[in-house]
């Protein structure tokens, strides 16, 4: 009987979950149709000024569909978040709610956030997609040496950056994959700062397994201190790796298993 009860508890649950995950697909989709045309205004302001408008008018998509998922951010300080000149904000990669999570992040400061140039091919979302990042196509070396030089030119009129060094999702029970060298090279070439950012709970909001596993509840970002360029871009990749590292693993975050 127990079991009876269980079983049945569990498939209520399953079900409650598909319905809230398709309300919360609706109500994104809706959000996108209604801040479309102002989006298409805000791209004829050119790259900077058009691309900081759309940027505000991405943070109040974040700041609608969060608050109408059940969703709460907090910005936790372990040291203050650079302010005053450009930095290379790198962030743990996990799952497709990070571009919320993100534009909930960074509220204030001019920013760019390298994405994926196949998220561009998605109909209207890739439009506003293409507007508001570096593009990169990892496919391609001309493509990622094109990223490369736009980030160059974003950091040089002192808009900062976000990147997962990772390049995808972190699919094991580590605290993080192995890191790509492009967001150090560039740190190093620039002599740009990084500062790492932790993502604690975008996994148990929306675990990549399935779109239909959103759920409400926390979600935390974590800014550990800055990072000062070195001149050597792999002790500066294995610096941030080890920080963010120990850092995921102090805070206890939900997908690493014991080794």
């Amino acid at each position: 009987m127990k079991l009876y009860i269980r079983d049945g508890r569990k498939f209520m649950r399953k079900i409650a979950g598909y319905i809230f995950s398709i309300y919360a697909l609706l109500t994104f989709i809706i959000m996108m149709f209604l801040l479309l045309p102002f989006i298409v205004i805000a791209s004829f302001f050119g790259k900077v000024k058009g691309g900081n408008m759309i940027y505000s008018i991405c943070r109040f998509w974040a700041d609608v569909v969060l608050f109408l998922w059940g969703i709460k951010h907090t910005n936790i300080f372990e040291a203050p978040k650079v302010t005053g000149h450009a930095v290379i904000f790198v962030f743990n990669h996990i799952s497709y709610i990070d571009i919320p999570f993100m534009l909930k992040t960074f509220r204030h400061e001019p920013i760019r956030i390298l994405g994926k140039a196949e998220m561009s091919k998605v109909p209207v979302f890739g439009y506003i997609y293409k507007k508001a990042t570096v593009m990169v196509d990892r496919e391609s070396d001309a493509g990622r040496t094109r990223s490369v030089q736009q980030l160059k030119r974003v950091l040089a009129k002192n808009i900062s950056v976000v990147l997962a060094p990772e390049g995808t999702f972190n699919m094991t029970d580590k605290p993080l994959k192995e890191f790509f060298n492009g967001a150090f090279k560039i740190a190093v070439e620039t002599k740009t700062p990084i500062q790492p950012v932790l993502f604690l709970d975008a996994y148990d909001r929306l675990n990549y397994h399935s779109i239909f596993s959103l759920s409400p509840g926390k979600s935390r970002a974590v800014f550990l201190k800055e990072v000062l360029p070195a001149t050597n871009a792999a002790a500066l990749k294995q610096q941030v790796y080890k920080e963010m590292e120990e850092a995921l693993i102090r805070y206890k975050a939900s997908w690493i298993k014991a080794q």
